[in-house]
C-alpha cells in the first residue's frame, strides 16, 4: 500500500481557502497513492470556535473529501470540526473512492486549550479495513495515551499458517495533528514508541508554520516502520508531500520472528 503524508501550513479558520489549497497540492498524487493523510482540523486550523466553524455531515468539506477521493482513486483521511445532534466533535473522516466513509471522534481532548469545553469526546476506537490492511486512525493528543493506541493480540501466531491478521487488531496507526513546535521532541519520540510497542507502521501528519493563535509548528511528519525506523520524514517547518510503499508481508514476517504482542499484559477498555 502506498501512503502519502501531506505537511502544510493552514489558512486560519478559512475552509474555502484550505480546500482549494489542498486540492491543488494533491493533483500530483492522482494514480500514485492508495491513502492520503491530511492534518488535524485541516479545513480550519486548531480552532476552539466550534459553533462558528462546525459543518454537518452533509456539508462542503464532506463533499470535497468525497470528490478528491474519487478523483485520486485513493482513500483520504484527516479531521474536521463537525456538528451532529447539537454536539461538536473533532472528527476524523476516512473517505473511500466509492463515497463510503468511517468516522472517529477524538477521545482525548486537549484541556490546555479548553478543547474539552468546546467539543464532545469520542467514546469508541475505530479499526478500518482498506486494501487488505487494518488501520487505526487517531488524533493528536491521543498519541500521549498508549493504552488507547494499544494493538491487542489474540495469542501467538502460528509459524506454519497464514493467520497473522486474526492475531492483531491493526497494521497501521495514523495520527493527524496540530502539535506545537515547543513539544516537537515529544511528537517525534512518541511516534517511534507507538510503532515499536505495537509492531505497526505509523503515519504521523502535523502542520507547519504559525496558526491564528501565534503557535509555531515544525511539522516533523513521518512514516515509521514496525521496528521504529523512519521510512520518510518531512524536514522541519517545510511544506511537502511524501509517499512511501509499505509491505504487509514484511510486517507479518517481523511479527512472526518477534511475537512480542502475544506476551502483552491483558486489560480491557471500551474500544
Amino acid at each position: 500500500m502506498r501512503i502519502s503524508i501531506v505537511q502544510s501550513s493552514l489558512h486560519w479558520e478559512n475552509p474555502d481557502a484550505n480546500r482549494a489549497m489542498f486540492a491543488e497540492k494533491l493533483l500530483a498524487l492522482r494514480g500514485n497513492t492508495d491513502l492520503v493523510v491530511l492534518p488535524e482540523m485541516f479545513s480550519t486550523g486548531f480552532s476552539m470556535h466550534a459553533a462558528a466553524l462546525a459543518e454537518p455531515m452533509d456539508g462542503p468539506t464532506m463533499d470535497w473529501l468525497r470528490g478528491i477521493s474519487h478523483d485520486l482513486n485513493a482513500a483520504i483521511t484527516g479531521s474536521i470540526i463537525c456538528v451532529e445532534a447539537g454536539k461538536y466533535f473533532n472528527r476524523l473522516i476516512f473517505m473511500r473512492p466509492d463515497g463510503q466513509f468511517d468516522v472517529y471522534d477524538k477521545k482525548h481532548l486537549f484541556s490546555l486549550t479548553k478543547e474539552h469545553e468546546n467539543f464532545s469526546a469520542g467514546e469508541k476506537r475505530l479499526i478500518i479495513e482498506w486494501l487488505g490492511w487494518r488501520i487505526c486512525p487517531l488524533i493528536c493528543y491521543d498519541l500521549r495515551f498508549p493504552a488507547w493506541s494499544r494493538n491487542k493480540s489474540g495469542g501467538h501466531p502460528s509459524p506454519t499458517s497464514n493467520v497473522h491478521q486474526s492475531n492483531v487488531q491493526y497494521d497501521v496507526l495514523i495520527y493527524v495533528a496540530n502539535w506545537p513546535n515547543r513539544r516537537a521532541h515529544h511528537w517525534r519520540s512518541l511516534l517511534m514508541a507507538r510503532a515499536i510497542e505495537n509492531q505497526s507502521f505509523v503515519a504521523g501528519v502535523n502542520i507547519a508554520g504559525v496558526d491564528g493563535n501565534g503557535f509555531e509548528y515544525s511539522g516533523d511528519s513521518a512514516i515509521i516502520d514496525y521496528s521504529g525506523q523512519p521510512l520518510a520524514q518531512i524536514p522541519d517547518g517545510r511544506e511537502g508531500i511524501v509517499t512511501v510503499e509499505v509491505s504487509l508481508e514484511d510486517l507479518k514476517a517481523y511479527r512472526l520472528q518477534l511475537p512480542f504482542l502475544a506476551d502483552a499484559d491483558v486489560f480491557e477498555f471500551n474500544a
